[in-house]
């Protein structure tokens, strides 16, 4: 048996042209195309990447993006300046904070500064509850892009066993609410979780967010189970990969997500997606 690998990609190249022409349908009813502020901070390379990502999905899809691009000096109250200038500007939508910040600013602080309207990482304390009570309007967007890629796939995740590996406020905690939402009988791992293993091994859909290289042997993956791999790190020969040990997992799993090319484009797609949303909220 070998798994179907699925295309986050071209996946997400569907949703952005779904979202491109909602955008020109509702400029041509009138509608401002939807606004993007994004704020770097530093010269991450990597952060730099992942910036030039996201304005490249705002051209593609018609929205605009406006960019700060902060030196790492900036102090924590500039920061938070900017911020409550972008909350107060009716014109702007969203507002996207590139992590990972300098060890000086607090990432905590800066999130619970952002408008939870214009949120559209999803990360505020106030989505993250919308989620968690059933309601949500922005989703943290590497979640639901998750979520988005298996209903496009028509996968059916109701009474599933779910494993989700990886506790982040970012990642780990709303993916266990989305699979909630789904129906899923979700256990959630992390470092101090006993007999990993067994609990991979048992599991229909197994989700890994820990950014360890083959931190999941593909020997524990349960003949026909779904994989998902959001980790993703860059080894010394510059070679990326995931959490999932995947040459072997793919001949146990029905489906699984390949770093990169799986879930990383639909993280951008939802982002657009939320940014669109958010323009509706205000």
């Amino acid at each position: 048996m070998s798994a179907k690998i699925i295309d986050g990609k071209s996946i997400a190249s569907e949703l952005l042209d779904n979202i491109k022409e909602e955008i020109i349908n509702r400029t041509n009813e009138g509608y401002r195309a939807p606004t993007l502020v994004v704020i770097l901070i530093g010269e991450s390379p990597a952060s730099k990447i992942y910036v030039g990502r996201k304005i490249m999905a705002c051209e593609r899809t018609g929205i605009k993006s406006i960019a700060h691009n902060l030196k790492e000096s900036v102090t924590e109250k500039e920061l938070l300046k900017l911020i409550t200038s972008c909350n107060q500007d009716n014109t702007i939508d969203g507002i996207l904070v590139q992590s990972p910040l300098p060890s000086h600013i607090s990432e905590e602080k800066i999130i619970e500064a952002i408008s939870p309207k214009k949120d559209v990482d999803g990360f505020t304390p106030y989505n993250i509850g919308l989620l968690a009570i059933k309601t949500p309007t922005l989703r943290s967007c590497t979640p639901y892009g998750v979520i988005k890629m298996l209903d496009t796939l028509k996968i059916k995740l109701e009474g599933l066993d779910a494993v989700v590996i990886g506790q982040s406020n970012h990642v780990g905690r709303p993916m266990f609410l989305e699979l909630l939402l789904k129906k899923c009988t979700v256990t959630i791992c992390h470092s101090k979780t006993k007999h990993l293993q067994e609990k991979i091994s048992q599991a229909d859909i197994v989700i890994s967010a820990v950014g360890v290289p083959n931190f999941v042997k593909g020997s524990w993956i349960k003949q026909g189970a779904i994989v998902i791999d959001i980790g993703i790190t860059r080894l010394g020969n510059n070679k990326i990969v995931g959490d999932v040990e995947f040459d072997i997992a793919k001949e146990r799993a029905s489906f699984i997500t390949p770093v990169p090319g799986g879930v990383g484009p639909m993280t951008v797609a939802t982002l657009m997606e939320n940014t669109l949303v958010a323009q509706k909220l205000l």
